[in-house]
């Protein structure tokens, strides 16, 4: 047992000392965390003229810190159902494999939320109240998502609520609390980023297929088939530069938009790996490739929305 669990760490390239609680956040995930924020603020300097720099700050520190704590809640709860093992990829390992304790993992998420609690009364402070339910149900929606009786990890629905919270939501309150107001502009923006934020979650999916399979789960990509994952993973893809396109020729977006086009061979990286690749192991790179796209795609986007205010 000891022989694979070290076999394993190798194979992973997991080392010991900070890198056991640096792999314990998912650093791979955290993009869908950063880059809502990020568009949701760039649109909103350019659309309303308007930037605070620590309301930016404290909205980007709150949301990698709850989707932190999400990736926790996950390790300890998949913990406590037993469906990790030392053998299980695409997870912190910390608990199976690197022998920290289950309740400091959990305490961890919890002291993250609360930090998160606290930056978020701030920016309630200095932009509306209402920050504070949204802000009370995104943190609620990221326990379930792995905690409660019905974990929302669990069911069909895990794209749908981590593209909407994580994408939409985020975007938008991160351009609320800069500008005061929302618009329908907005929302729009939002969605390819939120497709995308799907798309990371598919390709977790996708590679845990068969384990999700066997302890029970009802996953999308389970119900949809490994094939019918991969094909719905390049509808996703093709989805979020359709919607880029058509938001540019309708002038939502500028024509500067295009240059999210580069991360496109990227998406094409991730299909072809699934679609070569059948073990979690050999499937890691196409999920790593899914995360880059997101965060290649928003960077770009919100690029091209700053070009556009200085050309």
């Amino acid at each position: 047992m000891a022989h694979d669990k070290t076999m394993i760490k190798e194979v992973l390239n997991e080392r010991d000392g900070f890198q056991v609680w640096w792999r314990l956040l998912r650093p791979h995930t955290l993009t869908a965390s950063f880059i809502p924020v990020f568009v949701g603020t760039v649109f909103a300097y350019v659309e309303q003229e308007t930037f605070h720099l620590l309301l930016f700050l404290a909205m980007l520190v709150a949301s990698i810190l709850i989707q932190a704590a999400t990736n926790m809640f996950n390790e300890y709860y998949d913990f406590v159902r037993g469906l990790d093992n030392e053998k299980s990829v695409g997870i912190g390992g910390t608990i199976v494999r690197d022998g920290v304790q289950p309740k400091t993992v959990l305490r961890l998420a919890f002291t993250f939320y609360g930090i998160a609690f606290i930056l978020g009364m701030y920016i309630c402070y200095a932009s509306s109240w209402w920050i504070a339910l949204i802000g009370a149900v995104s943190m609620i929606i990221g326990y379930l998502y792995t905690g409660g009786p019905v974990p929302i990890a669990y069911t069909p629905f895990g794209e749908l609520f981590a593209g909407g919270l994580m994408g939409t939501v985020m975007i938008a309150i991160s351009y609320f609390i800069q500008a005061g107001t929302i618009t329908k502009e907005m929302i729009f923006v939002s969605l390819p980023v939120a497709i995308l934020i799907g798309a990371i979650l598919m390709a977790n999916n996708i590679r845990d297929l068969d384990n999700d399979k066997i302890s029970g789960r009802k996953t999308l990509a389970i119900l949809l088939g490994r094939k019918g994952a991969i094909t719905m993973q390049a509808f996703f893809f093709l989805s979020a530069y359709v919607i880029t396109m058509l938001l540019i020729i309708v002038g939502t977006l500028p024509i500067w938009s295009l240059i999210v086009l580069l991360s496109v061979p990227k998406a094409v990286q991730v299909i072809r790996g699934f679609a070569e690749h059948t073990t979690p192991l050999e499937m890691m790179p196409a999920m790593a490739n899914t995360g880059k796209t997101n965060t290649m795609y928003g960077f770009l986007l919100g690029i091209s929305i700053l070009i556009s205010i200085f050309v």
